[in-house]
């Protein structure tokens, strides 16, 4: 059974190799390991140990932190991995739409990003 954090961190490590536009084979490279592995870590099946959760930090250019947060109380772990579990449908992300939204989205200045998050933040207040 998938441990709730390994979930979230697995989660965490998929949503930033999206965000940097890097692929599963990309970041198996740069670590040392198959495509494979990076799959079953991203699903949580298997834990990644601290040593390789340290060259997949390197390798997204992120602190270990990150993978870490948004995890709070056990409430949230099981929300987490109930999700994880019903698979995609619980992951805006996977949507390939979703995901190239993302990625604009940051990829404007931070000033007209505030402003295009208001906007959007209206809009949806108005549908």
């Amino acid at each position: 059974m998938k441990h709730p954090v390994d979930v979230h961190v697995g989660m965490r490590a998929r949503h930033r190799r999206w965000m940097v536009g890097m692929t599963q084979q990309q970041l198996g490279e740069k670590v040392g390991i198959k495509f494979q592995q990076i799959q079953k870590y991203e699903t949580g099946m298997n834990r990644i140990s601290a040593s390789r959760l340290w060259d997949i930090a390197a390798a997204l250019d992120v602190p270990i932190s990150f993978f870490f947060e948004g995890l709070e109380g056990a409430e949230a772990l099981t929300e987490e991995a109930e999700a994880s579990r019903r698979g995609a449908q619980g992951d805006l992300l996977a949507d390939k739409e979703a995901l190239e939204l993302v990625r604009s989205y940051y990829a404007i200045p931070e000033a007209q990003r505030r402003r295009l998050f208001e906007l959007a933040r209206v809009l949806s207040d108005a549908a």
